[in-house]
């Protein structure tokens, strides 16, 4: 199914009643990440003396759909992030507690007046990430800018989880396969406050070789991420050599964000009654 909305004004009502949405860890690794979810979300609803917080994840997946990314390349990750949603352990991780949800949003990206949604900010439960996965499969790429407009980007992303229900931690999750050469800079962005408490990583994919033709390799794009685009609270860039590597990769970075920060800072503490 094809969209036809192309620019920045279109991207929180993009995707015309879009449907709801949605180094791999060990299932034992899950499960343990399974019931310290299960602790935390009785911590919380302890501590506030009533339901836990409306979500405990709001995750933004941002992909590059610049001039660097052919058509293969393009089939590869809608296909390779479908593929990683659709991955037992993933899918798993994302229901795990029905009382304190996952939020799922998607949207490409190439230049900096180019952000067009493919799913809306939605609470996700079984269906919804069964609906999302279909929807990947079957989005289909019209004309966008040759740019890469890494910056404007992350001012989308970080609208979109201004935009909705709090939930224990916020995260960008941005692929990139190149660097900025569109205003406003990665920088520029932090530098504005606009992702100030939120949690930027991201997703390198290039190739393991030096660079060539201009196109940065691996080791360059990673230190560029590093420096310029991640930021807050266990920040870190995931590598995919080639597209044909995305969806593992996606796979594992899903898996981390999803297990990671159960006990942050920033949840409530609960206050548990003395014993008499």
């Amino acid at each position: 199914m094809e969209e036809h909305g192309e620019h920045r004004a279109l991207v929180t009502g993009e995707g015309g009643g879009a449907a709801p949405v949605a180094s791999g860890n060990s299932p034992g690794i899950f499960q343990g990440a399974k019931r310290l979810w299960g602790l935390a979300a009785l911590a919380v609803a302890v501590g506030a003396g009533g339901p836990a917080a409306a979500c405990r994840l709001a995750l933004i997946l941002a992909l590059d759909v610049s001039g660097s990314v052919d058509a293969r390349e393009y089939r590869l990750q809608l296909d390779g992030l479908a593929e990683a949603l659709a991955d037992p352990e993933v899918r798993s991780a994302i229901l795990a507690l029905s009382d304190a949800p996952v939020d799922l949003a998607v949207f490409e990206w190439s230049g900096a007046a180019f952000q067009r949604q493919i799913i809306d900010r939605t609470t996700i439960d079984g269906p919804a990430l069964d609906a999302a996965i279909g929807r990947l499969r079957g989005w289909q790429r019209i004309s966008a800018p040759e740019a890469t407009g890494l910056g404007a980007a992350l001012e989308v992303a970080a609208a979109q989880l201004a935009d909705g229900p709090a939930c224990w931690r916020h995260v960008v999750d941005i692929s990139s396969d190149g660097k900025n050469n569109d205003w406003p800079s990665p920088r520029q962005v932090h530098l504005s406050g606009a992702t100030a408490g939120l949690t930027v990583n991201a997703l390198a994919v290039g190739l393991t070789s030096a660079a060539t033709g201009g196109i940065p390799g691996l080791p360059e794009l990673v230190a560029y991420l590093e420096a310029e685009v991640i930021r807050g609270a266990d920040a870190f860039v995931e590598t995919a050599s080639g597209y044909e590597d995305y969806a593992e990769a996606m796979k594992r970075k899903l898996l981390r964000e999803l297990t990671a920060g159960l006990f942050a800072s920033s949840l409530p503490i609960p206050r548990l009654a003395s014993a008499q």
